[in-house]
């Protein structure tokens, strides 16, 4: 399913780049992309791929998002957006359910919306089920298989037993959502003798993310591994770790590779991290809002690979490029 979600991806860049605009030059063609929060590295990158495939078409791609990843935040930027109308809109909304309605008034509004990194419903789109399924498209990377990565790694590194547990931000974010569930299922199918403890929910606070990690230790002594599925969980997890003086102890994994996380993994305190490739999202992203716009057919999912950053290799050449521009 990835090899042809890929493929139908860079066949759609290939398409798409010399193709004639019958309705605008391409020049006058605006793509916005509205990320979850525009401080974050990951969508700092992704806007980094979306400006380099702008350029290659000669069109204008406008990054503009919150601060912070909050619906009540996002949405009144996505109204603002719409208000300019822009021929497309890429987001990477910051509830699934949540911003079905401010995304539909996009659509009502004849704007193509495609959604990045994130969805909303089920991720499932034009196929006539659930209030979410009029975006044209969802490009990502598939975060189930980037739970599962991350539980055989972890695996491998506890000697398959023991405790652990995923430290998350909160339900109801597709992405984190679904690496937890694939790191769930994957421990559950492949590995009995590890007991995966509740999930811990810190809202995107890598300080409640530390005090949680002592309050689990507390209870269970024998922990042996943390689950971050994203990044201010896996910095806080990492945190926690370090003040209990258990970083030999407890093998911690990260999703997501920013420079903090790298350093932390060259330092010791974190073992791994599930690299995505944000790059490649915003690029797909703006070939296939500009193959749609010039009346092509597009894949309704597109998705990207990872790249598992750990000691033996954070200081390598072919690695250090999947790390997140600050």
């Amino acid at each position: 399913m990835k090899t042809f979600f890929i493929s139908a991806a860079l066949a759609c860049a290939m398409a798409t780049a010399g193709l004639a605009q019958d309705a605008k030059a391409p020049e006058d063609i605006t793509i916005a992309l509205v990320p979850g929060l525009t401080t974050d590295a990951f969508y700092i990158t992704m806007n980094r791929g979306a400006q380099a495939a702008a350029e290659a078409l000669g069109i204008k791609v406008d990054f503009q998002g919150a601060e912070e990843f909050d619906p009540v935040l996002q949405t009144p930027v996505l109204d603002a957006v719409i208000g300019r109308g822009p021929d497309a809109i890429l987001i990477a909304p910051t509830d699934s359910t949540q911003m079905i309605e401010p995304l539909r008034r996009a659509s009502d509004a004849g704007i193509p919306v495609i959604t990045v990194d994130t969805f909303i419903d089920d991720g499932k789109y034009q196929d006539g089920a659930g209030d979410g399924d009029f975006p044209l498209a969802y490009i990502a990377s598939d975060n189930l298989g980037g739970g599962r990565m991350a539980a055989r790694y972890m695996a491998d590194k506890i000697g398959g037993e023991g405790k652990v547990y995923v430290s998350n931000l909160r339900p109801g974010v597709s992405t984190t959502d679904q690496r937890e569930e694939g790191f769930k299922a994957e421990m559950a199918a492949s590995f009995p003798k590890i007991e995966v403890l509740e999930t811990q929910y810190n809202d995107n606070d890598a300080s409640l993310a530390a005090s949680q990690f002592q309050a689990v230790l507390a209870r269970n002594p024998d922990i042996k591994g943390v689950f971050g599925a994203n990044l201010f969980s896996a910095l806080g997890a990492g945190n926690g770790v370090e003040s209990a003086g258990k970083v030999d102890d407890v093998t911690v994994i990260a999703f997501d590779a920013p420079g903090s996380i790298v350093n932390n993994i060259s330092s010791g305190l974190i073992d791994a991290a599930i690299a995505q490739h944000p790059a490649e999202i915003g690029y797909f992203g703006v070939m296939a809002a500009y193959a749609n716009l010039t009346g092509q057919s597009i894949p309704t999912g597109i998705g990207t690979g990872f790249t598992v950053i750990d000691a033996g290799n954070v200081d390598d050449e072919a690695t250090r490029k999947f790390i997140y521009s600050e």
